[in-house]
């Protein structure tokens, strides 16, 4: 039996079949990604919580909390507020998932 370091073979190894389990790890998969994608940004723009605060027009504890893997708050206005102050445009994708079938009757709007 071969030994793995990646966390993800490990974690996927545990959850097995739990169907439940599967969605809240990838709902925090998710929170994490957000939150470092605005620590990313912000420091790429040599920004601090505060400065980016003022840009945005809300305070340093706000984005503290944005930054958070375990925030689940995050709102679409907020982040398309935080994306323009960092000169950005917020993408919002739906993607398919590896272990979803596509219904019949659905079709790409993506040309």
């Amino acid at each position: 039996m071969t030994k793995t370091r990646s966390a993800t073979k490990i974690l996927n190894k545990r959850i097995g079949d739990d169907l439940e389990l599967k969605r809240m790890v990838a709902e925090e998969t998710v929170n994490a990604r957000v939150a470092q994608e605005i620590y990313d940004l912000r420091t790429e723009a040599g920004l601090t919580q505060s400065e980016l605060a003022k840009r945005v027009g809300t305070t340093q504890p706000v984005i503290a909390r944005l930054e958070d893997a375990d925030y689940q708050g995050h709102s679409l206005r907020m982040l398309v507020r935080i994306a323009s102050a960092l000169g950005r445009e917020l993408d919002v994708r739906f993607v398919g998932s590896r272990s979803r079938q596509k219904r019949p009757g659905m079709r790409s709007l993506a040309r």
